[in-house]
């Protein structure tokens, strides 16, 4: 008689977090932890998941109240949280100390950014690039700078071929910096630049196939980037479609 091992994969339920949240960042911790921080409507709180007992434990309060920002694990343990949106876009950004469930503020960005994307390096600094600034005319960034957070300073580096916000950015195995789709204000693209932190300078790319923003970037375990989803063109219809880089 032949016996048949059934692996189910399916989802289930876990511990709520204390607020409703939209629009926030997740960090998994050296210690094996999720951080979740800010969110619309969620002010300044974070709060913390431990996978071993399935509960959330609120933490330290954010200096400032954010949404659309970006949170990044440093080599040292703690998270790099930059810019977003309070009633005005932000230029500020803190450090959040496991050890101690604290945040403090760190350097300022050259620019107050929201939707843009941040990397980290394999020399461990930073790297912010595009988004917006919130205004009007000229609002979106093509602008890109590091952080070293050794020092805690913010310095420029090149700018990108093209302003955009709702792109992906994705630290390749080379090193370099790939950056793909988003929005540039008047239509969604299909362009992709790198960036080399050799150099410091950005080149273009093969475009994707599809123009893409709000779309997800995966580095493969061949090195290849998967993209999938996002809005297709003119930012209304979402795409099934993915593909390689």
């Amino acid at each position: 008689m032949n016996t048949i091992k059934c692996f189910c994969l399916e989802w289930s339920f876990t511990g709520n977090m204390h607020i409703a949240r939209r629009d926030h960042t997740a960090s998994v911790l050296s210690n094996g932890k999720v951080l979740v921080a800010g969110a619309m409507g969620a002010e300044k709180s974070t709060e913390l998941y431990d996978p071993s007992t399935s509960t959330w434990t609120t933490t330290g309060n954010m200096n400032n109240i954010r949404v659309d920002h970006t949170a990044s694990l440093l080599s040292n343990g703690k998270v790099l949280v930059t810019g977003g949106l309070a009633f005005n876009v932000l230029n500020s950004a803190e450090l959040y100390d496991p050890s101690a469930g604290t945040w403090t503020n760190t350097g300022i960005m050259n620019n107050v950014r929201r939707m843009h994307t941040a990397s980290v390096l394999s020399n461990g600094k930073v790297l912010v690039a595009g988004g917006n600034n919130g205004g009007w005319i000229n609002y979106l960034l093509n602008s890109t700078e590091l952080y070293d957070p050794s020092t805690g300073v913010w310095t420029t580096t090149g700018s990108m071929t093209n302003a955009r916000h709702f792109h992906t950015a994705s630290v390749l195995s080379n090193g370099n910096v790939l950056v793909t789709g988003g929005w540039n204000g008047n239509i969604t693209m299909y362009s992709a630049e790198l960036y080399d932190p050799s150099t410091g300078t950005w080149t273009t790319t093969g475009n994707m196939n599809n123009a893409r923003s709000g779309h997800s970037a995966s580095l493969l375990s061949n090195g290849k980037i998967l993209v999938a989803g996002g809005a297709g063109a003119y930012n209304i219809l979402g795409l099934n479609s993915a593909e390689l880089y």
